[in-house]
């Protein structure tokens, strides 16, 4: 952030000319395409054409999907800005829309697995007193509700010419130079960059941590009714997520609160420490199609037909009715409630929501159920 258009501070203009910067992010970006891309489109058109019925966890994975690509493609963009030495030359209107799209859709990632862990949480957690909160049209209006506040909440970034000429090192640099006068004042400012923090980071770290927590807990006391298998393969999908989560989106926003503290209040600057722990926050799209063809025996098996069609699978019918999610929901999907008995699908839930065989035996869950009911 500049106060005075016509000179930027050192810290600005060695930030500017950091060669690590220059180096790392588009190799990483470049990397996170090249992943994310394909195996987020393969992720869709399974979620979209081949699985049935469609869940709120599987609106929030259709959702979650969109959002990895639509991610995914802003890095040319970055990726040409970086490799010439942070000079942009697409203009002030793509400056504004690269922008917008890379940070709403960064941010809607973690409020959608926000949404998944608060879903599976009511299923696994309150199967039955929270079931009617985990229907279809809940789903949608809060995948909607999402998207309208993070298009207010970057209402001031739409809205500005994010783009800076750097005089001294003949460049136009994309919202890497903000300037003061963006908003109209200090305190304008502050309520910005704590919304980004507290709202669109904070709140839902919090919740998604705390219902991971509680999923895992729960999974714990009921482990020696269905075995330890269950018990160890569970548990250890829903520390991946949990792990995933804190890992990609952390460091990069807990460094932008000390950014944001250092810039307004000391005149110094962690910018090159966010920038970097942004590839972390971009890393995460590509982390989906390796958990699932590691974690999920119904992607493998997709994955197999598809490219293997003279492989015949025995249960491939079955799993045509299974619920496939990435690593980031892959544990807490696994852990639904609602039995299955052999190929016919029992609903548990008002919007038809199904078992997951994977982790409990449907005997043993039908009989829980009955206690439940009874009690």
């Amino acid at each position: 952030m500049v106060k005075n258009e016509s000179h930027l501070d050192a810290l600005t203009l060695a930030m500017l000319q950091n060669k690590t910067i220059s180096f790392t992010l588009p190799i990483v970006y470049t990397v996170v395409a090249l992943v994310s891309i394909p195996g987020n489109l393969f992720s869709l058109w399974v979620l979209c054409w081949h699985i049935k019925p469609k869940t709120p966890s599987v609106i929030f994975m259709i959702n979650l999907s969109i959002t990895d690509l639509m991610l995914a493609s802003c890095f040319p963009f970055q990726i040409s800005y970086h490799l010439q030495s942070n000079h942009w030359r697409f203009g002030k209107i793509l400056c504004s829309l690269v922008t917008v799209m890379f940070y709403s859709n960064m941010y809607s990632s973690i409020l959608t697995m926000t949404f998944i862990s608060m879903e599976r949480y009511m299923g696994v957690v309150h199967p039955l007193k929270l079931s009617k909160w985990r229907r279809k049209r809940y789903a949608l209006a809060a995948c909607l509700a999402m998207w309208f506040s993070l298009l207010l909440a970057f209402y001031p970034l739409e809205t500005a010419d994010l783009t800076y000429e750097v005089k001294e090192l003949g460049i136009i640099t994309c919202f890497d130079v903000l300037k003061w006068d963006m908003l109209p004042t200090f305190g304008a400012w502050v309520a910005f960059l704590l919304t980004l923090f507290v709202v669109l980071f904070l709140i839902p770290f919090v919740v998604t941590v705390g219902c991971y927590i509680g999923i895992i807990r729960k999974l714990i006391q009921t482990s020696s009714r269905y075995g330890n298998k269950q018990k160890t393969r569970s548990i250890y999908l829903a520390t991946i997520v949990l792990l995933s989560f804190i890992t990609c989106f952390a460091p990069n926003n807990f460094i932008l609160l000390a950014h944001m503290i250092s810039r307004l209040f000391y005149s110094s600057s962690l910018y090159p420490a966010y920038k970097l722990t942004l590839c972390l926050s971009c890393f995460n799209n590509c982390l989906d199609p390796f958990i699932y063809y590691f974690a999920s025996k119904e992607f493998y098996q997709k994955f197999m037909q598809l490219f293997r069609p003279m492989v015949l699978l025995s249960d491939s019918l079955e799993n045509r009715r299974e619920s496939l999610f990435s690593g980031r929901t892959m544990s807490a999907r696994s852990m639904s409630s609602g039995p299955m008995d052999g190929g016919n699908q029992m609903k548990a839930f008002p919007d038809g929501q199904m078992s997951e065989t994977d982790f409990f035996e449907s005997g043993k869950k039908k009989e829980e159920k009955k206690e439940e009911n009874k009690a």
